[in-house]
């Protein structure tokens, strides 16, 4: 044989070997963390950035990359809607939680986004309409997949607050807890195992809610750091007669004893967040998360929801948001810290998010001469109906109500020989001319995606589904909020103040930390865990794996 067939022969063996050789395949993470906040606008982590200890949101900055400029990228930002738009990447128009509350346009009941008459909660009251299942959810989640793709090996286990913020994390096929106000336990439902296990039985059995009784929320920093927040004036208290909006704030009920009011005042403090991350630690040890004896990954799910329930009450600009925020920012220090040792940083992959933001209180707004006021469901509702009955002689042609979405009766329209589309069109232009309201669109347009081509319309186009959705949808003016009363605001709306929402991804085997600026959706980052996990993207995941933070 030449010298140049030898190099050749030589060569080839060589290629042979290299294309034999198994490729190294990447760690995969043993736990991954997705962590919500709800209610949580990122001005908030912007403006009190400079505040935060080192644990927590601070190590989320450094560590982790930072996305700024990411958004619930839907038109009704509310909790059930954020929460199911983390974990499946998709859109209300195809997972179908299009609110927390809606109507069903075939029997005009209310449907509440969780409920479930199959299934009970375990050992606690189950009310009508409490959240027991994910039956409402039409798609699937990262973590459906993940145990799919691993024979049901991988664990799924999720804690809220609230039901819909634990039950719409685990998707289809994990364990999903939520605290009761009735016994102030954590909870799972029948959907998910018939007992609960013995972890679950021994934290609840050493009633960890009972001892913030008496105990007293103060504020976290010296009194200078609150100088800039809303004059105590602005936020009305939330009880007529009481001082409940300023410092300190101590847990009590009204009639002495451990009772439903009692755990239920815990839900707009620092404490149930104290309790659903000890509860969360709780599940680390009971289920052993991130050491899965059959070396493949588990998820755990987390969503705090105290943050929601103060900003509904004073508004993110108030001391008692400022705070509470701090006192969240120490806890998931914290609870960072213990994440350390039972599993091991290095191992965990951790998202933190929020399931949408937060408008300032009309009163702020109006006090610094923003166009700004609050628009009563029932009265808009009630005009509508007399304005189409003066139009076209028919009386209750709005059928239902759950703002933004409005039901007409059809039935009633086909009848009397009227053309749908017209009296949708009569309607939609009424309400567009109502105090508060920029727009409304109507079911004849939504169908056929005739919708104007701007952000605005297609957040509420994404919205609107075909089944679920009424026959009008509103869309209010920036910094005007649904609801009646002069204290406390709400969300809902498609603008930046309750789309922009933090996004912080870290692990420091997968992600490269720093600050991101371009445009992110939520619904990225399903597809960006599963392309992390090795498994296929859920069935309705619209968003793009974000590449430009992955190593």
């Amino acid at each position: 044989m030449s010298l140049h067939a030898l190099a050749l022969s030589a060569l080839f063996a060589v290629q042979a070997a290299w294309a034999a050789a198994p490729s190294p395949t990447p760690a995969l993470p043993k736990l991954v963390v997705v962590m919500v906040v709800d209610g949580l606008p990122n001005e908030q982590v912007q403006r009190y950035r400079e505040q935060f200890g080192a644990g927590g949101f601070r190590r989320l900055m450094s560590d982790g990359a930072y996305f700024n400029n990411a958004h619930q990228a839907h038109g009704v930002t509310v909790t059930a809607v954020g929460h199911a738009a983390i974990l499946t990447g998709a859109y209300p128009y195809v997972h179908g939680i299009i609110g927390n509350n809606w109507i069903d346009p075939k029997t005009q009941a209310n449907m509440y986004c969780t409920e479930d008459p199959a299934y009970t909660y375990i050992g606690a009251e189950t009310k009508p309409n409490d959240g027991t299942s994910p039956r409402n959810l039409r798609v699937n989640t990262v973590g459906d997949e993940l145990r799919y793709a691993t024979g049901n090996q991988s664990k799924v286990v999720t804690v809220s607050g609230k039901d819909r913020g634990a039950i719409l994390l685990a998707g289809k096929s994990g364990s999903a807890y939520m605290f009761m106000d009735r016994g102030g336990s954590f909870a799972s439902s029948t959907y998910y195992m018939q007992q609960h296990p013995a972890w679950v039985q021994k934290f609840n059995a050493a009633r960890p809610a009972d001892k913030y009784y008496g105990k007293s929320w103060t504020k976290l920093l010296p009194e200078n750091a609150y100088a800039h927040d809303a004059d105590d004036d602005l936020i009305a208290p939330r009880v007529a007669g009481t001082e409940r909006n300023r410092f300190p704030f101590t847990m009590a009920s009204d009639s002495g004893d451990l009772d439903e009011k009692y755990y239920n005042r815990l839900r707009a403090t620092p404490f149930l967040d104290a309790l659903t991350l000890d509860f969360a630690r709780a599940a680390i040890d009971g289920e052993q998360l991130g050491k899965n004896p059959a070396g493949v990954p588990d998820v755990l799910g987390i969503s705090l929801s105290s943050h929601d329930y103060v900003n509904h009450a004073y508004g993110p600009e108030s001391r008692a948001s400022h705070d509470h925020l701090q006192q969240l920012d120490r806890l998931l220090a914290g609870f960072f810290q213990d994440l350390d040792k039972k599993v091991g940083l290095e191992n965990v992959l951790v998202v933190l998010t929020a399931d949408h933001g937060f408008p300032n209180t009309p009163e702020f707004y109006q006090a610094r001469h923003f166009d700004s006021g609050r628009v009563d469901g029932k009265k808009l509702s009630a005009d509508l109906d007399k304005f189409l009955e003066a139009k076209t002689g028919l009386k209750k042609l709005v059928r239902n109500t759950s703002l933004p979405s409005l039901h007409l009766d059809y039935a009633q329209i086909d009848k009397a020989g009227l053309k749908r589309a017209e009296i949708e069109q009569a309607a939609a232009r009424w309400l567009s001319d109502q105090p508060g309201i920029a727009e409304a669109y109507t079911r004849t347009q939504l169908e056929s995606g005739n919708v104007p081509h701007t952000r605005i319309g297609t957040l509420m186009q994404r919205a609107w589904n075909s089944n679920n959705s009424g026959d009008l949808l509103i869309v209010m003016k920036p910094y005007w909020v649904i609801g009646y009363g002069k204290n406390g605001t709400s969300h809902g709306l498609p603008y930046a103040y309750d789309t922009n929402v933090p996004l912080f991804i870290m692990g420091k085997r997968w992600i490269k930390p720093g600050s991101v600026g371009s445009y992110t959706e939520v619904v990225d980052l399903a597809p960006t865990l599963a392309y992390l996990l090795h498994v296929r993207p859920p069935a309705g995941a619209e968003g793009r794996v974000l590449t430009d933070v992955l190593k």
